[in-house]
């Protein structure tokens, strides 16, 4: 384990008990660690924004399998991208609609153009595309 580091920040009295109020209902025993989680999100963003780290995330989809072939063109796109498409899961959530989370991983401008062209096929009711990172790059 790396070596702890001691440092202290000064902020507002009113924010910092809204910081307070925030870790108490995450479940975060102290402020360190949710102090942590803040620059490990912070780190994993940054990762996205760099074209040459390699990152991942999940694409998560609902849509009406009664739209003509929609199932059809999405499994299109998917072939298309077999590299960047690790692990799919499809759910069926009742007669008429279905969710598909799809675990993606490579450069980030890549996974974001996948999302773009999955979500914005017509048929598509909702859906997002979640960031993460390898975790080669956090300790």
């Amino acid at each position: 384990m790396a070596e702890l580091v001691r440092f202290s920040v000064s902020m507002d009295q009113d924010l910092l008990a809204r910081f307070d109020e925030l870790i108490r209902k995450r479940g975060y025993t102290n402020r360190s660690e949710a102090v942590r989680d803040l620059v490990r999100d912070a780190l994993v963003r940054q990762a996205w924004e760099e074209e040459d780290r390699e990152v991942a995330g999940t694409i998560t989809l609902v849509y009406d399998h009664h739209k003509h072939e929609l199932a059809d063109r999405l499994t299109d796109v998917q072939h298309k991208f077999l590299e960047q498409i690790v692990a799919s899961l499809h759910v069926h959530l009742d007669e008429d609609n279905c969710l598909e989370v799809l675990a993606v991983r490579g450069r980030g401008k890549e996974i974001q153009q996948i999302a773009d062209i999955l979500l914005s096929h017509k048929g598509v009711k909702h859906g997002r595309l979640v960031t993460t990172c390898t975790g080669k790059h956090l300790p």
